[in-house]
């Protein structure tokens, strides 16, 4: 056989395919430069030189990327307008990104132009798929959780949802939306007409009931009507009528809220806090075979509760409530058993500490208290919960004396608890008797010398009389060397170098402190430090901040009073 020859072979060969031509890149020498010195310029702190570069190749290549990097930049420098001109470039570039007008709709809303947000915010919804909708409705009054005029918002979202509050569909949920806005404004006729209106399109739909049930008070009789209404459809909600019979029980309707739980329990037998709440209820009410049966119910539904922590503190409830059935049929050693089985005293400590909150805002406040003083001590340390427990109570309540008073009592038999004599000395500075608050403090500085909080009050006790502040400073200067990256001790040293009129070192420190834990306290002052170096427009902001974070924060509230200010 003769083979052919090496030329014949290639030419009998077929072609070789081309190699497939590599994608093009944006990223040319130019742009690759200005990246670069984008990134250099954002590293030495040339935040406007860093911001323009970086904004610029996003809108040279559309780069969402980019565009985000430039938005990143601006917050990063608290420049919100900037921040503003990226995301609108960004959408403008690209008018069907979702992340593009949701950054509109933030940075809006961060700069507090709520009137502004009506467009992005129907974009937003817009965008989402119907069977999503209705979810998107209901989460938009945590986007204006922060803003500062909420009827405005309020407005300004029914604006937003004029067609959503038109559709079957998504009527319920909108308007059950406007409902939450308007009531977050203060607006409580307007809230519950939103729900009324809500409702009769759909009268099983749920997001009117809870509307209602957060509004749910002996004077707004409506509002429980709205309620009733829905559970009288076809298939209510068991974990609403659950939440039914909990504002009940705040109500003192304990018939009303048994009657709930039973139905509760029916529609959903394996609900295992209905069991838990209806035995404890029945147990109340001297019934306590009913009582124990629903109670070994729920401590056998319990396991299957997802969160543990929840389940641990249900557990210690059943535990007490069956404890005292047993007491009460003069079985004291199984009421004992029931007792040790409570693994965490503060499980139960804190249960009732709740409900006992709840009594003391309605007004019955020595019924708070004996609710408290009716958990069992089994040691001196559950003790001790047991009167911290009371002690913040009648703090909340602003009983400062009585809370004093409760102490003064324990530690007539304890003297050298340094934990009460801090709480001792927090509380005479309630009642404006500094001096004694400075005598209990250097007590608990000589039983424990590394008490850093006590050198912190000490400290800025006097930084905030504006005296003896060499002093200030230098128990601040103490507190940080046993925590140095405390940011409330940071800001009583703040606020101490602002007492001195070091206002520059005062901003900074506070800056620092507040990046570290943005704090309501923390904000209040800084704020303060700012109006006075002129840097008016950055005060406003951080104490917009810090309303938001907490809006009845006693400093906050009375360094606005003070200055006169309506951030």
């Amino acid at each position: 056989m003769t083979l052919p020859s090496a030329q014949a072979q290639t030419a009998a060969r077929p072609a070789a395919a081309e190699p497939p031509t590599p994608p093009q890149s944006a990223l040319d020498a130019d742009l690759f430069y200005r990246l670069l010195l984008g990134e250099i310029s954002a590293r030495s702190g040339e935040a406007n030189e860093a911001f323009a570069l970086i904004l610029d190749s996003a809108r040279t290549t559309g780069d969402p990327r980019l565009y985000e990097r430039a938005i990143a930049l601006a917050l990063q420098a608290r420049d919100g307008d900037s921040a503003l001109i990226a995301a609108r470039a960004w959408r403008a570039a690209d008018p069907q990104s979702r992340d593009a007008n949701r950054y509109v709709l933030q940075i809006l809303l961060a700069l507090n132009r709520v009137a502004d947000t009506v467009e992005p915010l129907r974009n937003e919804l817009a965008a989402v798929p119907a069977p999503e909708r209705p979810f998107a409705i209901a989460s938009v009054p945590r986007y204006y959780a922060r803003v500062s005029d909420r009827r405005l918002a309020a407005r300004v979202v029914e604006q937003a949802l004029v067609d959503e509050l038109r559709v079957p569909a998504t009527a319920p949920t909108a308007w059950t939306t406007v409902g939450r806005m308007r009531m977050a404004a203060g607006d409580l006729p307007g809230a519950l007409e939103a729900a009324r209106r809500g409702q009769a399109g759909d009268p099983s739909a749920e997001g009117p009931a809870l509307l209602a049930l957060e509004m749910l008070d002996p004077k707004v009789p409506e509002a429980d009507a709205l309620i009733q209404r829905y559970l009288s459809t076809d298939k209510p909600l068991p974990e609403l009528r659950l939440g039914y019979a909990r504002a009940l029980i705040d109500l003192q309707r304990y018939a009303e809220a048994t009657t709930q739980l039973q139905a509760a329990t029916a529609d959903k037998p394996d609900l295992a806090e209905a069991w838990l709440i209806l035995g404890t209820l029945q147990a109340q009410d001297n019934k306590a075979d009913a009582g124990e049966a629903a109670l070994q119910r729920y401590l056998a539904l319990a396991p299957q509760q997802v969160n543990a922590d929840e389940r641990r503190r249900g557990q210690a409830q059943a535990y007490l409530v069956l404890s005292q059935i047993a007491e009460k049929r003069g079985d004291l050693a199984g009421a004992e058993t029931w007792l040790a089985r409570i693994e965490n005293a503060q499980d139960l400590i804190g249960l009732r500490a709740r409900r006992a909150s709840i009594l003391a805002r309605q007004g019955r406040l020595e019924e708070a208290r004996a609710l408290i003083r009716s958990l069992p001590a089994r040691n001196a340390a559950e003790a001790k919960l047991r009167l911290s427990a009371e002690v913040q109570l009648l703090r909340d309540a602003k009983q400062y004396q009585a809370a004093y008073d409760l102490l003064a009592d324990a530690l007539s038999r304890t003297p050298d608890d340094t934990d009460l004599l801090y709480d001792q000395a927090m509380l005479a500075e309630k009642l404006d008797s500094l001096s004694e608050m400075e005598r209990l403090l250097r007590r608990v500085l000589d039983l424990k010398p590394d008490a850093h909080h006590a050198y912190n009050a000490l400290g800025y006790s006097l930084a905030d009389r504006n005296v003896r502040l060499d002093e200030a400073r230098a128990f601040i200067n103490k507190a940080l060397e046993f925590a140095p990256n405390d940011p409330f001790i940071s800001d009583s040293l703040g606020w101490v170098e602002f007492r001195a009129g070091n206002r520059t070192e005062a901003a900074r420190i506070l800056e620092r402190a507040y990046r570290a834990r943005p704090d309501a306290e923390i904000a209040a002052h800084l704020g303060e430090v700012l109006w006075t170096l002129g840097q008016r427009e950055r005060a406003m902001t951080i104490w917009r901040e810090g309303l938001g974070l907490a809006a009845d924060n006693e400093t906050l509230q009375e360094t606005l009073r003070r200055l006169r200010v309506r951030p």
